[in-house]
């Protein structure tokens, strides 16, 4: 039985969701506060198999909060809900470790699918390493997949989780074209949460962290009209 973690101060959406996700076979434990859940998460460190995320929260952001739990190494799926329809809060919220959001008012059919699309990602995930090893080197870079570590020249280089699934996609097919829907599937599960742009976005994020000079890269190539291709 999955065990899944709703932090919402809404009671008319957390009660309904509660129902819902007990109903599809889920254990919930809600927590209506930001700091409640930074406790639970962070300082006692329990375990869950997703979190579904209110941005706007008494005590502490869900924004915060996702941050403070990547930064304490805490790599649990997280869904955000958000009453926010601005591209850019969105894309902070995937750039801090997000790895989906929904937007209030939602289709509650739409939401669980993305959350079993999460979970069906997290076990498929879970038992073994990337098809290419659990580390990846290329050129002063060093990724360790079971840490969640990546060093360049020695320096470490902080990641997102869906930075990290990114460079396992590239990885598990080095040297081909790939996408940009290609790499929506492999980094995020499904075609979304985010736009093509975001996928061009993360790719300049990459360039600036492992290559010597991100307007000529060696490394995560563009091929035009194409998409992305990933060489040692």
């Amino acid at each position: 039985m999955p065990n899944i973690l709703l932090v919402e101060d809404e009671a008319h959406i957390a009660n309904g969701l509660v129902f819902n996700l007990e109903l599809e076979g889920h254990a919930v434990t809600l927590v209506r506060d930001g700091l409640e859940a930074k406790q639970l998460l962070v300082d006692v460190r329990r375990e869950f198999d997703l979190i579904i995320l209110d941005l706007m929260l008494p005590g502490m952001s869900g924004l915060d909060l996702c941050r403070g739990m990547r930064k304490h190494g805490i790599f649990t799926p997280v869904l955000m809900l958000t009453a926010r329809s601005q591209p850019k809060e969105k894309v902070e919220g995937l750039h801090l470790g997000a790895d989906d959001y929904v937007t209030k008012p939602f289709n509650l059919e739409e939401l669980l699918a993305r959350i079993e699309t999460l979970l069906r990602r997290a076990r498929w995930q879970q038992p073994a390493p990337a098809a290419g090893g659990a580390v990846l080197t290329f050129g002063e870079a060093r990724v360790d997949f079971d840490r969640f570590e990546a060093t360049v020249g020695g320096e470490e280089i902080k990641l997102t989780p869906i930075e990290f699934q990114i460079l396992r996609t590239f990885q598990d097919h080095e040297g081909k074209v790939l996408s940009r829907e290609q790499l929506l599937e492999g980094a995020w599960g499904f075609t979304g949460p985010a736009s093509t742009r975001t996928v061009d976005n993360f790719i300049m994020r990459l360039r600036r962290a492992f290559e010597a000079d991100p307007s000529q890269p060696r490394h995560f190539l563009s091929v035009r009209g194409a998409g992305y291709k990933f060489v040692r």
